[in-house]
């Protein structure tokens, strides 16, 4: 729909983003691995093991005892750093870039870290609730992304952004978020059967993050001294 540029919101209580930059070479590191150097066995395994598949999450659930439970569970996580292609990664990461900064000066190094993880581990769910007999493996950063934007969108409603569709177009935060949100929407309802763009998770993702924004907004201040 569109790719961010930048936006004019500072940092105001952080140095730098190093979380959102250790998220990002870290899926870059991946990515790369698994582009030039690993095998197709190795990329099918990978896929297969880190990759969140409805089916079999489901279906380790379901088996009372299951060895298997916690590496299940982790692929809520695990597959928040596998990409499938080149736009795939680098559309995460531009918006990564442009967004997660404030996100992460709001909530602190740490906190940042469990934020992402939760809006990551709730759109993987709601994917899993939607598409409970699927057997493709989730992967992408983008339901940890929509939460990010979740956020944003209620701490910095008014920030300026600067987008790329077709030339560069400056929008207020409000407007460029909520219209990605509605496209997310507008795609659910038009996608062809057995599209492998899991809106599902994007939904979750957003929804999480702006829930959770929502109820932490008076601590935020208080962590940031008015300053958000």
């Amino acid at each position: 729909m569109f790719v961010p540029l930048h936006d004019d919101t500072t940092l105001k209580v952080i140095r730098f983003q190093w979380v959102t930059l250790a998220i990002m070479v870290g899926n870059c590191l991946i990515f790369l691995w698994d582009q030039f150097f690993a095998t197709d066995i190795q990329h099918n395994a990978m896929l297969l093991q880190f990759g969140l598949i409805p089916s079999d999450f489901l279906d380790t659930l379901r088996s009372t005892g299951s060895h298997g439970f916690a590496a299940e569970l982790a692929t809520l996580a695990t597959s928040l750093f596998l990409h499938g292609s080149w736009l795939h990664i680098i559309g995460n990461l531009a918006f990564l870039w442009v967004f997660a900064d404030n996100i992460e000066d709001a909530f602190g190094h740490l906190g940042f870290c469990f934020f992402y993880l939760i809006c990551g581990a709730a759109g993987g769910l709601l994917h899993v609730a939607v598409m409970p007999g699927s057997s493709l493996p989730l992967i992408g950063a983008s339901s940890a992304v929509a939460g990010i934007m979740g956020s944003y969108i209620v701490l910095f409603p008014k920030a300026r952004v600067w987008v790329m569709v077709f030339v560069p177009v400056p929008l207020s935060a409000s407007w460029a978020l909520l219209g990605w949100l509605a496209f997310q929407l507008y795609s659910i309802l038009t996608a062809p059967p057995g599209s492998d763009v899991a809106f599902w998770s994007h939904i979750g993702g957003f929804a999480t993050g702006f829930a959770l924004t929502l109820l932490l907004r008076r601590q935020i201040a208080l962590n940031t001294r008015g300053r958000i």
